[in-house]
């Protein structure tokens, strides 16, 4: 159990982050990714679009929208 949660989760070379989610290989962000993760603690994935917050000790997906992009951005 890394970081106390139940969700298994890793990082990879490149600094992504990954969880096991409903026994599926499910990214969860780079410098999204809490750190150190806590209990309530939510983030948006600006690749994916995935809403994940943590629940009862549990990495969830909470839904799913566009990431708005800052005019600065473009």
């Amino acid at each position: 159990m890394a970081f106390n949660l139940k969700t298994r989760i890793w990082q990879t070379g490149s600094l992504d982050w990954w969880a096991m989610l409903d026994n599926e290989d499910v990214y969860i962000g780079c410098r999204e990714f809490p750190l150190p993760p806590e209990e309530g603690d939510e983030w948006h994935v600006k690749k994916t679009g995935d809403l994940f917050k943590i629940v009862d000790g549990e990495v969830r997906k909470v839904g799913n929208r566009p990431f708005p992009i800052e005019p600065w951005m473009e």
